[in-house]
Parts: structure tokens; C-alpha cells; sequence
């Protein structure tokens, strides 16, 4: 446990240090296979049990042999080596400057009054459609998938790094990849995808509520909380909604409602109490993500810290 808590700050500073690996990334290769895998069982049409089952299967057939090999790489050598290699699968598992970088690009295409460029942006973030929003719209888009993935990209891999060390970081990034690949209520996912999406909602519950929690003291913590408690809970996902309605209240900013996604518009929940987003806003949610990085980071370490000294004393 004290070297797993001590991963999260060196995770945070070689992320912080280089980024995602611009080339050659293993969640590329991942995301191939799974494709391949999906193709191959999900082809043509079958009753929604055995749709089901074989959804089972592909995720058995995708995380599973990864996570042993994780596990067994880490587990080949001396405390050093494992260190080591956990440290590195903590880092390749956590996107906080690569989400940074994707938030300010839209920034500098809005405040460049780039409308184009902030819609080819924006849509490197978010699912829906982009191609007809307006600035308020982008940059709504833009903070809703900021403030979703500092718990699904940042502050839950850290979670399951401080955890389980390797294997534990490995199998939560797995699935959540394949919840953001086969996670959709469409006629080709909705049973296919069902096992993968419910795995993700189980290991992100901790996760979101200490993200929300982040949110909550980083921001105007009244407005935060009410948003948390009341709004939260009305949004399709148990733990986005928490998430995001958080965030929303902590920057006082008006959040969800309609968007189109694949040609069909979609009612959503409103989230958040105040004003319509806008580029400025989108800064300010990034210096709240940067800011629940810290305190996850801080957290860590004085857990460290309190767990060493209770081992020494006794």
C-alpha cells in the first residue's frame, strides 16, 4: 500500500513532465483489437441474450490476458523493477495534460473567432455533433467533456493506481476504454455493450464521488453541492451526472440540456446553476481539474505519510 500510494505523484509528474506518447500509444493498439473483436462476435443479427453473452466474452477475451500480463510484468522482479513498471502504467493510463492541450486548443480557435477549427476541436472531445453549434454550444461541449473525463481520464485511474498498483490502473483503463467504444444505447451496442458499461459504472462509483468531492471544495462549494445532490442523480449516467453537475455548480455555470448526437437530438438534464459558458469558461475548468489533480495528489501523500508513521510507532 505505501508503494501504490506513492505512484499517484510520480504518475502525475511524468504525465505532467511528457504527456501521452504522441506515437505508438498501447491504448492505439488496444483499441484495434477490440474492434477486431467486436466485428468478429457482434456481426449479424442474434437473439439479445446471446448478444449479451457475447459481450461477456469479448470483454473477458479483451481485459482479461492484459491485466495478467500486467500484473505479471510487475511482478517479475525486485520491488525496484516493480515500482518502476507500475509507475509507467500509471503514467500511460492518465491523460491530464493531453486533456488540458485538447481544451486549449479550442480556446485559442474561439477566441481566433476560428469557428471551424473550434468544431473539428470540440468534436476531438465529445460524441455529439458539432457541426452546427455555435460558441456557447462548443464551449459547453467542451466543459461538460472536461469535467467528465478529470474523473474517468485523471482522478480514477489515479484511484485504482493507489489501489491495486499495475493491474489495478491496467483493468479500470481497459474497461473504461471499452465502455467509451461499446458503451452506446444504439441497436448494434445496447446488448452487446451492457456487461462492459455496468463493469465501468461499478469501478468508477468511488472515483466519480471523490471527483465530485473535488470539485465541490476547489469551487463555490454551496452551489457544487446543491448541484451534486439534486441535479446529479437526473442524468442518464449514475456517475457522469454526479460529476459533471458538481463541476457545473463549482464554476456557477449553466451546463447539459439539448444536443444532437449522430443526427438525433437528445433531451438532457440541466446541470449547474448561472451563466452560459464561454471560452474564459472553459480556462476556469481546467484550473479546476489542475486543482482536484493536486488535492487527489495531496491526499495521497499525507495517507502515506499517516500510514509510515503508524508503522514506525508500532
Amino acid at each position: 500500500m505505501l508503494s501504490t500510494l506513492l505512484l499517484v505523484p510520480i504518475a502525475v509528474l511524468l504525465d505532467r513532465l511528457f504527456g501521452e506518447p504522441s506515437k505508438l500509444h498501447p491504448l492505439i493498439g488496444f483499441g484495434i483489437y477490440a474492434n477486431k473483436l467486436e466485428s468478429t462476435l457482434n456481426g449479424g443479427k442474434s437473439h439479445y441474450i446471446a448478444r449479451f453473452s457475447k459481450g461477456c466474452l469479448a470483454w473477458g477475451l479483451a481485459v482479461i490476458p492484459i491485466t495478467l500480463l500486467a500484473y505479471c510484468l510487475s511482478h517479475i522482479g525486485n520491488e525496484l523493477w516493480h515500482f518502476i513498471i507500475s509507475a509507467i502504467f500509471g503514467w500511460l493510463a492518465i491523460g491530464w495534460k493531453s486533456l488540458k492541450e485538447h481544451g486549449l486548443a479550442v480556446i485559442n480557435a474561439l477566441n481566433s473567432n476560428n469557428m471551424e477549427d473550434a468544431k473539428i476541436r470540440t468534436s476531438y472531445l465529445v460524441s455529439r455533433d458539432t457541426s452546427s453549434l455555435d460558441e456557447t454550444e462548443l464551449s459547453r461541449a467542451t466543459i461538460e467533456s472536461i469535467l467528465e473525463n478529470g474523473s474517468d481520464a485523471i482522478i480514477a485511474p489515479l484511484f485504482w493506481l493507489a489501489i491495486l498498483g499495475a493491474p489495478g490502473v491496467v483493468f479500470y483503463r481497459l474497461c473504461n476504454t471499452l465502455d467509451a467504444m461499446w458503451g452506446y444505447h444504439n441497436d448494434r451496442f445496447e446488448q452487446f455493450g451492457k456487461f462492459t458499461a455496468r463493469v465501468d459504472d461499478v469501478l468508477n462509483y468511488i472515483p466519480a464521488r471523490l471527483t465530485a468531492l473535488f470539485y465541490t471544495l476547489c469551487g463555490d462549494t454551496k452551489m457544487a453541492w446543491q448541484a451534486w445532490h439534486k441535479q446529479g442523480k437526473t442524468w442518464y449516467s449514475p456517475n457522469a451526472g454526479i460529476v459533471m453537475a458538481a463541476g457545473a455548480g463549482a464554476l456557477q455555470l449553466s451546463l447539459g440540456g439539448t444536443a444532437s448526437y449522430h443526427g438525433k437530438v437528445k433531451q438532457r438534464p440541466n446541470l449547474g446553476y448561472g451563466n452560459q459558458a464561454t471560452a474564459d469558461d472553459i480556462k476556469r475548468a481546467i484550473s479546476l481539474i489542475d486543482q482536484s489533480v493536486y488535492c487527489f495528489t495531496v491526499v495521497a501523500l499525507f495517507s502515506l505519510l499517516g500510514i509510515y508513521s503508524v508503522t514506525i510507532i508500532n
